[in-house]
């Protein structure tokens, strides 16, 4: 429950970060401005009365008043550099005190000579 929880949120943040609730929002408008045309006009008319921006509606206003305050934001944020000191690292390389070559596990595994126990066992000993 959680894990969906998150997914929706993270889907919230990411329409909201990219802008796309404007999208969302301007669609709403439009398809009450077409259901509110279509009453009083034909389907074509309605459809060009809704799509040629010469008839806002009151949403359509808030939305572009809204996009323009998001715009005017964006450029306000003076983004300052991140300034880092040049530090010169110096790398050590230091040799291992000893050094000893790991057995093959082939040869190991051919030492293990023992059978398993037949029948095997029946319980775990404790």
């Amino acid at each position: 429950m959680f894990a969906r929880f998150a997914h929706v949120l993270l889907i919230v943040a990411l329409i909201g970060a990219t802008g796309t609730h404007w999208m969302l929002l301007q669609s709403v408008a439009w398809a009450k401005m077409l259901s509110d045309n279509t009453r009083t006009e034909s389907f074509q008319a309605a459809l060009e009365k809704t799509f040629d921006g010469k008839h806002p509606c009151a949403l359509c206003k808030q939305i572009a008043k809204g996009k323009q305050s998001d715009q005017k934001t964006e450029f306000q944020n003076d983004l300052k550099k991140l300034e880092f000191l040049h530090a010169p690292a110096a790398f050590v390389f230091c040799s291992p005190q000893s050094f000893q070559l790991q057995p093959d596990f082939q040869s190991v595994a051919t030492t293990w000579s023992q059978t398993p126990p037949v029948p095997p066992p029946r319980t775990l000993p404790t």
